[in-house]
């Protein structure tokens, strides 16, 4: 293997295994990616599509987009539409779109196969009876007192629950397993419930509907699946994935394989659909898009690239343990990405205004300024410079330690694509608080001019906005949702008391006037002050969103 390839994961180890067996043909690899649609994929799933889809791609194989949506109560088509868009915006295509509910039909006709053979009957108790005979870990479970009907009466009585002859809880099936078994779920699981609800595609048609461990396992075997991989939470379901396909499978078909990897939990964060809804209905965000939510949605809305995700996935692999991952990495690879592909611009956010005293009143030019030095296809745009300007309050100090390389009176600095000033003088209001500097420019020092005077070097620049020119945005800067670094594990108290109430600023911005006409979803680095992206939501003038910081200064703050 050549020295700059990474090594081969565990997954990819078994399927090497696979193939070198003759377990499966390369030509048979199928992969799948499977997601519930009863909310916003997070940053988690974003995990497991760059898995379930990179090993497509690596193995030249195709990879199904399955929505596993056996349950009406939660799921609609809201969400199938956004984890549409969700995958596309990753980068990611797949070759079929299947749905778990295409096959309600084979599942129910398969779930009569198994009362034939005598291993599902019709248990009428009602859910705490089942609960309280399934024993514990070190217990075994009870006998249902219906375990024994007759093959006929649970025909005729699964087949009227079909009908909708019985009411919600009143019957359900369950697969006649082991109520000795060391795994719980192997315990007579439930494989079908009664449901007079609704479904997002089937409509009424039916109201019983299969259970997720019934229909997913079958799902991979109907969609001839190779390896079906999930979270370590469902370790202990493979035993009864297994037993599913033993008793249905017909020689010679393929056999889908399940293999878990160990979930990512992510710093400062919740990556619980339920908790997440949470934040939702009780109004803490304004949607499952909002920017400072872990979902997919709310990082294209804030202006991460789906690049920088990938990478992100990338670097913190898969593994067979759980861990904790710092979202300050996952930014890293937002900035790395950004730097990259974004055009600089320059806006000040906590102006403080700045006198040329020496610059001709009513005069104006438009400066030189490169868009990216990153990247020479970006080009050139011109910028308005005049006598007045705004800079930000933290640039300038009446009074400064000697390591200050900002302005400070007496002190030169340079104006960013343009001269280099003095600072001769400063105005205070009643408070004693500093609301104008004046400053004298040297025009011969003018950047890019070539002359000896603009080669002058000065320690400090700083970016700056002509104030006859500024354009005025919403600005929106974001920080960590919770203050805690995991918020959903502390016993004492609820995940809720852990948001910051800092997570969302609205400041407005003065802007320099090309800014006017971005676009939604454009991306700037606003020079020395972060990225930010202009929200998809954005109408009439353009809002910007932080997309994050030059540099991780979470630490800090959480120190301080």
């Amino acid at each position: 293997m050549e020295a700059n390839k990474r090594s081969l994961n565990f997954i990819e180890i078994l399927i090497e295994e696979d193939l070198k067996s003759k377990a499966y043909a390369q030509e048979s690899l199928r992969f799948r990616f499977p997601p519930e649609p009863n909310g916003y994929l997070h940053i988690g799933h974003a995990s497991s599509i760059c898995l379930n889809f990179g090993l497509g791609h690596k193995y030249n194989a195709p990879v199904n987009l399955r929505f596993d949506d056996t349950n009406p109560i939660k799921e609609e088509q809201e969400y199938v539409d956004a984890i549409k868009d969700d995958v596309k915006w990753l980068g990611f295509s797949w070759d079929k779109e299947c749905y778990a509910s295409d096959y309600f039909e084979q599942l129910y006709q398969w779930a009569e196969a198994l009362i034939q053979k005598g291993l599902a009957y019709v248990d009428s108790q009602p859910s705490e009876a089942i609960a309280a005979q399934k024993g514990t870990p070190t217990e075994a479970g009870t006998d249902s007192p219906y375990r024994e009907r007759s093959t006929d009466e649970n025909l005729k009585l699964f087949r009227e629950m079909k009908a909708g002859e019985h009411p919600e809880g009143s019957l359900v099936l369950r697969a006649k397993i082991d109520m000795n078994s060391s795994n719980m779920l192997m315990r007579d699981p439930i494989i079908y419930r009664i449901m007079h609800k609704p479904h997002h595609r089937t409509e009424d048609k039916w109201c019983i509907y299969p259970m997720y461990d019934w229909a997913h396992g079958q799902s991979d075997y109907i969609e001839q699946i190779t390896h079906s991989l999930c979270t370590l939470e469902f370790v202990m379901h493979r035993e009864l994935y297994d037993w599913f396909l033993d008793q249905l499978m017909k020689d010679g078909d393929l056999r889908p394989k399940q293999r878990e990897f160990a979930r990512r939990n992510f710093s400062h964060t919740v990556v619980s659909k339920r908790k997440l809804l949470q934040l939702v209905e009780n109004k803490v965000v304004d949607g499952w898009d909002d920017p400072r939510m872990p979902t997919i949605s709310g990082m294209r809305r804030r202006g991460y690239p789906p690049q920088a995700i990938q990478n992100f996935a990338e670097t913190i692999g898969i593994a067979k343990r759980e861990n904790l991952v710092d979202l300050s990495l996952l930014e890293f690879h937002v900035r790395e990405e950004l730097n990259r592909t974004a055009n600089r611009v320059m806006a000040v956010l906590d102006p403080l205004k700045l006198v040329i005293t020496n610059y001709p009143e009513g005069q104006e030019e438009w400066l030189e300024a490169e868009n990216n030095p990153e990247d020479e296809s970006a080009g050139y745009r011109k910028v308005p410079f005049s006598r007045e300007l705004f800079i930000e309050q933290e640039d300038f100090k009446e009074e400064a330690p000697r390591k200050f390389f900002r302005l400070k009176l007496g002190g030169e600095v340079r104006l960013k694509n343009g001269y280099i000033i003095q600072a001769t003088d400063c105005v205070k209001d009643v408070d004693g608080n500093v609301t104008e500097v004046h400053a004298t420019y040297d025009p011969k020092s003018k950047s890019g001019s070539g002359t000896e005077e603009s080669l002058r070097k000065v320690k400090g620049t700083l970016h700056w906005v002509s104030v006859a020119h500024a354009y005025q945005a919403q600005t929106k800067l974001y920080d960590r949702l919770f203050s805690h670094e995991s918020p959903d594990t502390q016993k004492d108290k609820d995940f809720m008391s852990f948001v910051n109430p800092q997570s969302l600023q609205v400041v407005t911005a003065f802007c320099e006037p090309s800014l006017k006409e971005a676009k939604p979803g454009q991306t700037f680095q606003f020079q020395r002050l972060g990225y930010f992206t202009v929200d998809s939501k954005s109408t009439k003038e353009p809002i910007f969103n932080r997309t994050s910081q030059l540099r991780d200064t979470w630490a800090k703050l959480t120190e301080d």
